[in-house]
């Protein structure tokens, strides 16, 4: 009786991780930073955007600084650029929530791992984007911000992922930081907007409330 009681109380601790870690979530998720005044000018535009789980940062080519576009690789016709950041051995092999498996979400999640920046390219704006106004010195924070999330090699150049895309429009390179569940898709959005002075939350891992806090 005594084994049976030790393992129902590992079991019962087991059990509250992911309660305590959803519960915390929730909170911070609801806590929100960054309310300035509405009334400071906001002459530039990015947006948000979610494929139902992970967030985007999107930028006019026009507003990206020159080192962020730099060794990105594009065509002529691209305007609009998107920006997301996680797991590489996740973004890899689970180009949908089909090919997801218990392997690649538990590592991703419970396992710290090495990182890749997702870069997306749209020749026209998107009508289920998030539209964003930002001020010059927001937009030049989230530029830096995301430049500063690739990993460079010897020569100072992005790391891209030869044929790692899903489709003609996007590549991978390599980034800075590692994956957890403290350190999401998601919160790294939030991270980034929280520094670049943008409305988000105290902390979050989901979408939904980083896109409410704006619409």
């Amino acid at each position: 009786m005594k084994i049976v009681k030790k393992l129902l109380k590992w079991l019962a601790f087991i059990l509250l991780i992911p309660v305590a870690y959803i519960l915390i979530a929730f909170v911070l998720t609801y806590i929100p930073v960054n309310t300035e005044d509405e009334t400071t000018t906001k002459s530039k535009v990015i947006y948000l955007t979610s494929n139902g789980v992970h967030l985007d940062i999107i930028i006019p080519k026009q507003h990206l600084k020159p080192e962020l576009l730099e060794g990105l690789e594009y065509v002529q016709a691209d305007e609009y650029f998107a920006f997301g950041w996680g797991d590489k051995k996740f973004y890899l092999e689970t180009p949908t929530w089909n090919d997801l498996t218990f392997e690649n979400g538990f590592q991703a999640v419970f396992l710290t791992s090495p990182t890749l920046v997702h870069a997306t390219m749209y020749s026209n704006k998107q009508k289920y984007w998030t539209k964003i106004p930002v001020t010059q010195a927001q937009l030049s924070q989230i530029n830096q911000y995301i430049y500063e999330s690739f990993r460079l090699d010897a020569d100072g150049q992005k790391i891209m992922l030869a044929h790692k895309g899903y489709f003609y429009n996007d590549k991978f390179y390599e980034a800075l930081g590692s994956y957890s569940a403290l350190n999401t898709c998601n919160s790294w959005v939030n991270t980034g907007f929280k520094q670049s002075g943008i409305k988000s939350c105290m902390w979050t891992p989901f979408d939904f409330k980083l896109l409410d806090l704006h619409k």
